[in-house]
């Protein structure tokens, strides 16, 4: 879909940190994140929300989130992870192509939901980013 922020970030004409994909799923970071490490998890094919997606699609979705959170639990030493879908602009849905935010979570951190998304400091993104790769 050619106005599609994540489209883009599939096709690699918007730039991301992208940290894992496979031939139906592409993993990359938020650049609003709620806590450090906050990916988004999107399948390649369009499909505008939770309502919309094809079950192959979801499934492979929900896999590929529930692979990147075990990895975040290991390799950034998360103590929970919070799997969130918004699905419609009164869910906070802001970017209509299904995706799962992968939000790892700490003990000490102060995040309460729904948080509130604002612009993120790249070095950190792109610190977890090479992390999360790795």
């Amino acid at each position: 879909m050619a106005d599609c922020l994540f489209c883009g970030i599939v096709d690699g004409s918007v730039p991301s940190q992208t940290i894992d994909s496979d031939d139906r799923t592409v993993a990359f970071m938020d650049i609003a994140p709620a806590t450090p490490g906050h990916a988004l998890v999107v399948p390649r094919r369009h499909s505008a929300d939770l309502l919309e997606i094809e079950a192959d699609d979801l499934s492979a979705t929900v896999l590929a989130a529930q692979r990147l959170a075990r990895h975040m639990k290991d390799v950034l030493d998360a103590d929970g992870i919070n799997l969130i879908n918004t699905c419609g602009v009164a869910a906070w849905q802001t970017v209509f192509h299904f995706h799962i935010h992968v939000v790892p979570r700490y003990e000490d951190d102060p995040l309460k939901l729904p948080w509130v998304p604002e612009e993120g400091d790249q070095k950190q993104i792109a610190e977890h980013a090479r992390v999360l790769r790795a």
